[in-house]
């Protein structure tokens, strides 16, 4: 059976500078983890290093490790230098995704081969690196998409490049499973961060919101808490899509 408390636990976040993987990050600390913090560009590191304080202010310990994860000898040197600093890993959640809405008429070769590379590539990488790396009753979770569910046009290669985590998800937590390492994806509805207003017109943004509960985009604040119970009392949850997104789709 597995702990029910993050105290003393090592967690690794990858995209764990701002946004969603900033909350998972304090709220990972607060609960009495020690945690490594991704960041992929050089324009992260300030909030890294924010997120960090907040790390240290909770009284845990905190690194920040910077790397592009579609390249995966930097996804192997990720978990050596979290090991390192932290020790043993016991949680590994991968935030890290790029979005895009284009026509499949007007999506370019190199906007294809970039979006597959961070949505499913990077994903595939970080998933095999956590399962050689975690101690025995790990976690793994990766944030993926609620279109994952949807039936629309625009998100081609967001939704695409995702899609095939739900399959990596699913070998993974049978491979892992004698190990007691559960794998996990959840789907967040459209969040109100940055990374999704640059896709969509005030119109769609209010259609989106219309879809869920109380009209109202999906926030950080209702993601980081189902990633926590994944990663403490909700260990039994393993090779599943969870769909947190207020009721906006399901399947």
């Amino acid at each position: 059976m597995s702990e029910h408390t993050l105290t003393g636990k090592n967690v690794l976040i990858a995209g764990g500078a701002k946004n969603l993987g900033g909350l998972i990050a304090r709220q990972a600390a607060e609960a009495g983890a020690n945690v490594g913090i991704h960041y992929n560009s050089a324009s992260s590191r300030p909030e890294a290093e924010e997120t960090l304080a907040a790390v240290e202010s909770a009284g845990t310990r905190g690194v920040i490790l910077q790397g592009d994860l579609t390249v995966p000898a930097n996804v192997t040197r990720l978990f050596a230098d979290a090991e390192s600093a932290l020790g043993t890993l016991d949680v590994a959640v991968n935030t890290a995704g790029k979005v895009l809405r284009k026509p499949i008429a007007e999506t370019t070769e190199d906007e294809y081969d970039a979006m597959f590379d961070i949505n499913a590539k990077a994903a595939y990488f970080f998933i095999q690196e956590a399962g050689k790396h975690l101690a025995d009753g790990g976690k793994i979770i990766t944030i993926v998409t609620s279109l994952l569910a949807a039936f629309t046009d625009g998100y081609s290669t967001y939704a695409g490049g995702k899609a095939p985590v739900e399959h990596f998800t699913r070998a993974a937590a049978k491979e892992f499973a004698g190990r007691g390492i559960s794998v996990t994806a959840v789907g967040p509805g459209p969040m109100d961060t940055p990374f999704f207003y640059g896709q969509e017109t005030p119109e769609r943004v209010a259609f989106h919101a219309s879809q869920a509960m109380g009209d109202q985009l999906t926030q950080i604040e209702d993601v980081a808490p189902i990633v926590r119970f994944l990663a403490t009392d909700g260990w039994w949850i393993t090779g599943q899509t969870i769909f947190a997104n207020g009721g906006y789709t399901t399947r």
